[in-house]
């Protein structure tokens, strides 16, 4: 018996586990959502940051690693490319602090990362029964914030987000 064969075959435990279930449902969601990104040359974690200074104009690069869970050793490389990309402009607050906006080229890449991102979603909402949709992200929220919390009593790092 060959390999594929034997492993077809096997016995999974790890289906009933609602945990494995979210990883590999989120693994997926992920590698389709980077490969639509990938056409205008994004990551998700960059489509992500653009998305927020689009609704959030003036916040700081710390508001957003906190948002999503992004270290600030890890932001600052990001929002170098980002900057250099020239999607975003970084305007003077005070002290060390600078407000991002977009630029406008930023501003004509976030439409197109909208459209990617409401068809990459509605690809997998189809999927939930329309009474169903607001509950699962609801459940999925309380999750996320149950485990967040948790890392934060414990004085541990979450996961990088985006």
């Amino acid at each position: 018996m060959d390999i594929d064969a034997r492993t077809s075959k096997l016995s999974d435990p790890l289906e009933t586990l609602l945990g494995y279930q979210l990883r590999r449902a989120s693994n997926v969601m992920m590698a389709d959502l980077g490969a639509r990104l990938q056409a205008i040359e994004l990551r998700p974690v960059e489509a992500s940051i653009l998305t927020l200074i689009d609704a959030n104009p003036g916040c700081t690069q710390s508001d957003l690693g906190r948002s999503l869970g992004i270290q600030r050793a890890n932001m600052a490389p990001l929002m170098t490319g980002l900057t250099k990309a020239g999607l975003v402009d970084r305007v003077p607050l005070g002290g060390r602090s600078q407000a991002l906006r977009l630029t406008r080229t930023g501003m004509e890449r976030v439409k197109t990362v909208h459209a990617i991102i409401d068809a990459h979603e509605a690809r997998f909402l189809r999927l939930f029964a329309p009474e169903l949709r607001d509950a699962a992200l609801e459940v999925l929220k309380s999750i996320r914030q149950e485990g967040e919390g948790a890392l934060r009593e414990n004085n541990l790092a979450p996961a990088t987000g985006g």
